[in-house]
């Protein structure tokens, strides 16, 4: 009985070695790589303090598991999980915070850029374009029972977490009639978007496409793709999610997005590398990869680092008013279309904004004609519920009490910005988890309280 004991106690602590080599630890150094990216982009970026960070943006597990330490003066964050799978980031002025991989610490500084001047302050300038609100809101409206909606929906302070939101806004017949934080963060408080970075890469295809300069029927020219099937795949395609590349989108575990996003110097290279599964148009899939890919085209079109570096800003954000964002790079100095931009709920707040108004923001036409109507336009083969790196309202689906011709940009863990032009009507919501916030509801208590539209 003994020596049968012990046979067993020995076969079930190889098992567990086992078990170990081949399905933890390769996931380790994704969970470093994480956490390493995420604390220095939250301390460096976002001016958070770690303890908050990890409270919020790191808590979840297995990301939990991991221990970091921030160096100030270095501005870099290291990682590890019982003390392997080490993992640095480092912050660069411009491009912001990335992973040290295959590239040097010295290499990747040296992709550092200036941000370009805005060339004006917003101290001085009326909403939506600069911070001065109007004296005066809208009429026909609740205005106490807004707020008690939003008080509702953040957390108290030092309670025990639950709905998990950090920052809310809405905007009425294009002012900003409320918003809530968590504890001390405010408006120009700057928050993770991750996929709500999609919709950025969307909007500078649409710039470029307006400039002449990109063409939605047009194939790419890219090499790697010249002497295959993967040639026929369009700009519309890529925009459309369904160029049929494969692609697999799952970030609780070892797949093409965390092998991405956390395992590569450069990600367009990356995503390019990826083979043909479906014919070009015919089947859809989400995909961060594809993102990226536009991406890189985007710089590949300007054919000039310096001024594709300044052109989301020059371009985009501060045409918009957007001067609490930040786009940042990966290790090759693409920015990381699919993941990382980083925005305040009223920078969010005004991209919503833009889109609601029809591509064009204080009378700056910023979008093509009929960019907003294409961007809106359902993709083939995704059921109704996709566009051109937007979301699509479905009456069937996960909001069935919102108007049908809402659409939104959606982030990991919870970040979304509304828009419902039968409303007239953009919210913005950030946080940390969205698994006891009810957006449908949400949204609808808000709507029922704004006037009716004629």
């Amino acid at each position: 009985m003994k020596k049968f004991l012990l046979r067993t106690l020995y076969f079930i602590l190889i098992l567990a070695i086992v078990i170990a080599i081949f399905y933890a630890w390769p996931r380790v150094p994704i969970i470093t790589g994480y956490v390493a990216k995420g604390m220095c982009s939250g301390v460096f970026v976002c001016f958070k303090d770690p303890e908050q960070i990890s409270t919020e943006d790191l808590s979840f597990f297995p990301i939990s598991l991991a221990k970091m330490k921030v160096d100030y003066d270095e501005r870099s964050v290291t990682a590890t999980v019982l003390g392997l799978a080490k993992r640095k980031a480092i912050y660069r002025e411009g491009p912001g915070t990335v992973l040290v991989l295959d590239m040097t610490e010295e290499e990747l500084l040296e992709k550092a850029f200036a941000l370009p001047d805005p060339g004006y302050s917003q101290d001085t300038i009326p909403w939506p374009m600069g911070d001065i609100l109007p004296d005066t809101l809208p009429a026909g409206i609740d205005y106490e029972g807004l707020q008690a909606i939003l008080d509702a929906a953040i957390d108290p302070a030092n309670s025990e977490p639950f709905r998990k939101s950090l920052g809310i806004a809405v905007v009425y017949d294009g002012v900003l009639i409320a918003e809530k934080y968590f504890d001390t963060y405010d408006h120009k408080t700057i928050f993770h978007g991750w996929s709500q970075a999609k919709s950025i890469t969307n909007t500078m295809v649409g710039i470029l496409v307006k400039e002449g300069k990109l063409d939605l029927a047009q194939t790419p020219d890219i090499p790697q793709w010249k002497d295959d099937e993967r040639s026929k795949i369009t700009i519309n395609n890529l925009l459309q999610m369904n160029d049929g590349l494969h692609w697999v989108e799952n970030y609780f575990d070892i797949s093409e997005v965390t092998k991405m996003l956390f395992n590569s110097d450069d990600m367009y290279k990356f995503s390019i590398g990826t083979y043909l599964e479906h014919e070009p148009g015919t089947k859809w899939n989400y995909s961060g990869g594809t993102t990226n890919i536009l991406s890189g085209l985007i710089r590949k079109t300007i054919n000039d680092d310096e001024k594709y570096h300044r052109f989301v800003y020059a371009e985009l954000f501060y045409r918009i008013g957007m001067l609490h964002t930040l786009f940042e790079t990966d290790g090759s100095g693409t920015f990381v279309g699919s993941s990382y931009c980083f925005a305040s709920t009223w920078d969010w707040a005004r991209f919503g904004l833009l889109y609601l108004n029809d591509g064009i923001f204080t009378g700056d036409t910023i979008l093509p004609p009929g960019w907003v109507d294409y961007t809106c336009e359902p993709a083939p083969n995704s059921h109704g519920f996709y566009g051109a790196h937007f979301w699509l309202q479905q009456k069937e689906g996960k909001y069935p009490d919102i108007p049908a011709d809402m659409y939104f940009i959606d982030g990991f863990l919870g970040q979304r910005v509304f828009i419902i032009p039968s409303r007239d009507l953009v919210v913005v919501r950030l946080g940390y988890s969205h698994k006891n916030f009810d957006f449908n509801q949400f949204l609808s208590e808000i709507i029922k309280i704004l006037p009716e539209k004629g």
